[in-house]
């Protein structure tokens, strides 16, 4: 019956393989140099990508390229990767639970990371047909990112469920919080995804591979 659920999704590696952001943001930032004459951006970033670089990407591949302007180049990558359209879509199974679960439950969305790129995200996604609220955690500032528990409980305040699931992939940050709420925690542990390889913790009560299998934990 509608209202005595509700599931609650992460966006990145959950209803979305996370490095097709990173492809299109690579894409976006490899335009915006070419257009300032540098170009092998692309290949390189991919490279450093495939080989773990995290965090440190956009320098590693100026530095591969010669390019000394890192002051100036650096914060303008970050800000197209950020603010671009990303070339995004649902997963089969995404989808598929997302019109599953809207037809016998509230759903809603908590998720990290940056403003703008959470926020295209969940345009490209179309999240808002299925989704309220959608609680993009870096809007309450800093601090506030999983595992702090104030954007589930912006959820239970919206939603009178008796039962809530949080449905996400990352055992590092996602689970702790609505586990001690008394939510039920599922991991979706996609091939593919980028933290596929980090064991489940306690704080997870089931792990699935893909979210057909929700049925078999959520009835």
């Amino acid at each position: 019956m509608i209202g005595s659920l509700c599931v609650v999704f992460d966006i990145d590696d959950t209803l979305y393989l996370e490095t097709s952001y990173v492809a299109s943001g690579f894409l976006a930032v490899d335009e915006h140099l070419r257009a300032q004459g540098i170009t092998g951006f692309l290949g390189e970033a991919n490279q450093a990508f495939r080989a773990g670089a995290r965090g440190d990407v956009f320098n590693r591949a100026l530095a591969a390229l010669s390019i000394d302007d890192v002051a100036r180049l650096v914060p303008e990558m970050v800000l197209v990767y950020r603010e671009h359209a990303p070339a995004i879509e649902l997963l089969a199974d995404a989808a598929a639970a997302l019109d599953r679960y809207s037809d016998r439950s509230h759903i809603a969305v908590v998720s990290d990371g940056p403003l703008a790129s959470q926020q295209a995200k969940a345009s490209s996604l179309g999240l808002v047909r299925w989704a309220s609220p959608i609680v993009l955690t870096a809007a309450y500032g800093e601090g506030y990112d999983k595992p702090h528990p104030r954007g589930f409980e912006e959820v239970t305040a919206a939603h009178g469920a008796s039962r809530y699931a949080y449905v996400a992939d990352n055992p590092g940050k996602d689970f702790l919080a609505p586990a001690r709420l008394g939510w039920t925690t599922v991991r979706v542990r996609r091939v593919g995804a980028l933290h596929a390889a980090v064991p489940s913790g306690a704080d997870i009560q089931h792990e699935v591979t893909n979210l057909d299998l929700l049925e078999d934990v959520l009835t």
